[in-house]
């Protein structure tokens, strides 16, 4: 498998990455697997997004001797100078650039699209420019599969996209176009990933990436009500954050063949929410939760695809991109890293095929 070799090949000789965004949800996953592989880490973050306990859990996970190859700047890639501190110098620059630094999420684009424009757009151009004065190896960053907009063609392909249905979705695609231009003119290796409803350990209940699964286990195990967004039928491919984290580092790392690019990174797979409601209520009974309520169905929420599933052999021919965890199979590798009841709930979820069960074992109060 060629994760595997290129985690070796990173092990015996370790290069220098930075994190943008690194006290996040997906972040924070790359921070700890690179810092496990013994690579040097440049974090930058402000914190709008990401919260301290995230990097105090990396922290925890490492050795002393990993975690001193960290090192975090408080910062802002809104700020030009900001970004031009974490990538350095073209004589004393990283290797590799993850720019994971964003404000993701449809309503709050839509509730304030100057905000999301200037993070989103103007932070990426300053991360571009601060990336190709340093002639970095590569650079990396977090695409979206909302650039597939009202496209309804099942499984998504990378070359086939339709209109952006919200400001969120404008600003990602931007990206790309931005990403592609660099390198046609300048010469930077920019790779784009279209991540699809990425969950896992360290997942913030309340942000951007499927945050369905914690909010409802959480709903349930409470006895609370369960608000479903449409008629239910609305589907997604669901993500574990560990395939993420693959394809990221498959992507720093790729042959020429492979760079310059934009993938999909999900499972393949699509799950409506009604299944998962089910699941989720299934595996909690199991568990001695018997939650008897139906869904409460709403309206659709506005700028909302219908379908996502992606098409993600592009990724496996290019990358060598082979996802090791299914959404069913669980997150059994995921400790409890939010102090919020709904968040050590979702780390202790282990999914299989087409159910989910809980390792009550976690669930202390």
């Amino acid at each position: 498998m060629r994760y595997q070799e290129i985690k070796a090949q990173l092990k015996s000789a370790p290069k220098t990455w930075l994190v943008t965004g690194c006290a996040g949800f997906i972040g924070s996953n790359l921070l700890e697997t690179l810092l496990l592989l013994n690579q040097k880490v440049i974090g930058l973050d402000n914190f709008a997004t990401g919260h301290q306990h995230n990097l105090d859990e990396v922290k925890e996970q490492v050795s002393p001797t990993q975690w001193q190859h960290f090192t975090f700047i408080e910062g802002d890639i809104r700020s030009i100078d900001d970004c031009t501190k974490a990538v350095g110098t073209i004589d004393n620059s990283v290797d590799y650039i993850l720019h994971q630094a964003a404000l993701g999420s449809v309503p709050r684009s839509i509730a304030d699209p100057v905000l999301t424009n200037s993070a989103n757009i103007t932070g990426f151009l300053n991360m571009l420019v601060a990336a190709k004065e340093a002639k970095v190896s590569s650079f990396v960053y977090a695409a979206s599969s909302s650039t597939y907009g009202d496209h309804p063609a099942l499984p998504k392909v990378e070359e086939t996209i339709g209109k952006p249905l919200s400001p969120y979705a404008v600003t990602k695609y931007v990206n790309e176009l931005y990403a592609d231009v660099f390198n046609k003119t300048y010469g930077l290796n920019a790779t784009g990933l279209r991540y699809f409803n990425v969950f896992g350990k360290r997942q913030d209940p309340d942000g951007a990436y499927a945050a369905v699964i914690p909010k409802w286990t959480a709903a349930m195990i409470e006895n609370q009500e369960v608000i479903v967004n449409g008629d239910g039928e609305t589907s997604r491919d669901f993500c574990f954050v560990e395939n993420a984290v693959q394809a990221n580092i498959l992507a720093a790392t790729a042959q020429d063949s492979g760079k310059n690019q934009v993938y999909n990174v999900a499972l393949g797979d699509r799950t409506s929410l009604n299944t998962l409601f089910d699941s989720l209520k299934s595996a909690l009974q199991r568990n001695g939760v018997n939650y008897q309520k139906t869904p409460a169905y709403r309206d659709f929420r506005a700028g909302d695809v219908r379908h996502s599933q992606a098409d993600i052999s592009k990724a496996i021919a290019l990358l060598g991109f082979k996802p090791e965890f299914k959404i069913l199979q669980g997150i059994t590798i995921a400790s409890p890293s939010l102090p919020s009841q709904a968040s050590l709930i979702s780390s202790a979820v282990t999914w299989h095929t087409s159910a989910f069960r809980l390792d009550t074992t976690t669930l202390a109060p």
